[in-house]
């Protein structure tokens, strides 16, 4: 792999994790959030983006973080996947860096079963997790978080 890419590094549970910042869309401050019945476990609810209705993805859940309440200090990044728009919950927002595209480990050489990941960088205090955004929910997941929305758009709530 040739050039650089930038990634977002965020904080949860004061370990640091990153996505590809060409799938970000905006950070934004935590806001209310509605629940979504028949929804998967690691989706928490929906936010109104603009009047989108944006599925709120617990990474926390999904890595066997400590689960806990929204604050109003927290973050929430807003994300594009291959199929959605998503929002991803977290503690705080550390910023943007970029990395040679070889530097980034493959997944499948250090975590090869955990689907959720791209792989990993080096940073000056340690390893950062990539979450890959197209892998967050499993097939199965991302079919029922379909049919969740579309029930909640179909009931206008």
């Amino acid at each position: 792999m040739k050039g650089s890419i930038q990634f977002l590094i965020f904080r949860l549970d004061e370990r640091p994790y990153a996505v590809r910042l060409s799938q970000t869309v905006s950070v934004i401050h935590s806001v209310e959030y509605a629940a979504l019945p028949q929804s998967p476990q690691s989706v928490l609810g929906v936010i109104d983006l603009h009047g989108q209705v944006v599925p709120l993805l617990d990474i926390r859940r999904r890595f066997g973080g400590v689960e806990r309440e929204i604050r109003v200090e927290d973050w929430f990044i807003i994300a594009r996947t291959s199929r959605r728009t998503v929002a991803l919950a977290v503690d705080v927002v550390i910023g943007v860096v970029e990395r040679p595209a070889e530097d980034v480990i493959a997944a499948e050489s250090i975590l090869p079963h955990v689907q959720q990941i791209e792989g990993v960088i080096q940073l000056e205090d340690g390893l950062v997790l990539i979450h890959d955004l197209d892998r967050f929910l499993s097939l199965e997941e991302d079919q029922a978080l379909e049919q969740a929305l579309v029930g909640k758009s179909a009931h206008g709530t």
